[in-house]
């Protein structure tokens, strides 16, 4: 017996994320020139970094050698003030990743389930299973969420109920009326769990206001992230907004030092970076009409998103995939996700996009 099968079943069995691929890999696989290559797979913004993000970090470079502040501080502020929340109700983290990693570690373990929807977020099985304890995943409806159904699937071992909104990888939207009528509704012991990281992305009709619920419903956990719109996917920064006393419990949970000082200076800065904030959100709703037409026209049918990105039913997708491939444009493939005839693509720029659409005509014949 090695010492591999002394670890616990559950690690065993976890089957590990599969990120989007990056262009170096794809060039060195197929030969291709990387300048050349179009990466539209993991919803980052095709803007690029923030303008303020990018001269704080510069001006950071020369404290490298000192540790960062491991409670954050600058950061934690900068989100009080724009949020109106107490510094105690914030948790910073490595990515919402991590964060949502912090919820399972504080209130799940062996014994205790957690409840989460069909095309789901592959993250929140993945944080529930390294800590033991067991998921329940509720059918999708029309590839959403199905609040009613998971409202019924809570148990009594139930802890953590997990809602992303929008939803990745299928982009569906709950509003803001239904979803304060399903945490009015849960048990006061079980955790719901928001993750908002595609928020910003949402058109001003569809917006609301989670951040004032958080007065009334002590057991709501709001997630997000800089890595999406802020343009910082490649720094790891994420935060939670809570009740004090549970944002206590994910940060006795959190690692020291787990965000980086040139992590913590960026996402301060892109905080107050209104002008990009406004430029991205422009470009994304450009982009997502641009490749929904485009789409249309192919005689593809898309699952209406409210991200950056948008996911599309093809034949053969997995086929589809690799020829898109070979001619240097890199989607996602979401089999894993459990729907294996669709493929989700990321908002880029426009000629991007136009390219993204013309490979894909010929891919399909």
């Amino acid at each position: 017996m090695s010492v591999c099968d002394l670890a616990p079943g559950y690690i065993r069995a976890i089957a590990p994320y599969q990120p989007g691929k990056p262009t170096s890999e794809l060039a060195r696989e197929l030969g291709l020139d990387e300048a050349g290559i179009i990466k539209l797979a993991s919803n980052e913004n095709p803007l690029g970094v923030s303008p303020k993000a990018a001269a704080a970090m510069r001006a950071q470079l020369d404290d490298l050698a000192r540790y960062p502040d491991g409670n954050g501080f600058e950061l934690k502020q900068a989100l009080s003030r724009r949020f109106n929340i107490g510094l105690d109700g914030v948790v910073l983290g490595n990515g919402s990743n991590d964060v949502l990693e912090l919820a399972a570690r504080a209130f799940l373990a062996p014994g205790l389930t957690a409840v989460y929807a069909q095309h789901a977020f592959a993250v929140y099985p993945l944080a529930v299973q390294a800590v033991g304890a067991q998921g329940i995943v509720v059918p999708a409806r029309k590839f959403g969420h199905d609040l009613a159904a998971m409202a019924a699937a809570v148990r009594p071992d139930t802890r953590i109920v997990f809602v992303a909104n929008p939803n990745n990888p299928t982009g569906t939207f709950v509003t803001g009326a239904e979803l304060e009528k399903f945490i009015a509704a849960l048990p006061s012991d079980v955790l719901l769990v928001l993750d908002e990281a595609y928020t910003e992305y949402l058109r001003p009709d569809f917006r609301y206001d989670s951040i004032a619920w958080l007065k009334q419903y002590p057991n709501l956990v709001i997630t997000r992230t800089f890595s999406k719109v802020y343009g910082l996917a490649g720094l790891r920064v994420g935060y939670a907004l809570a009740a004090p006393e549970v944002a206590d419990l994910m940060n006795r949970v959190r690692q020291p030092f787990n965000v980086n000082s040139l992590s913590l200076t960026a996402a301060a800065a892109a905080l107050d970076d209104e002008d990009f904030l406004r430029e991205s959100y422009e470009l994304n709703c450009r982009g997502m009409d641009q490749i929904v037409a485009g789409l249309g026209k192919l005689g593809l049918v898309h699952i209406p998103s409210s991200g950056n990105f948008v996911t599309f039913a093809v034949p053969q997708a997995g086929a589809v995939f690799q020829k898109l491939l070979r001619q240097g444009v890199i989607v996602r493939p979401i089999a894993g996700y459990g729907m294996p005839e669709h493929l989700r693509v990321s908002v880029g720029l426009g000629s991007e996009n136009a390219r993204f659409l013309e490979v894909l005509k010929q891919a399909l014949g």
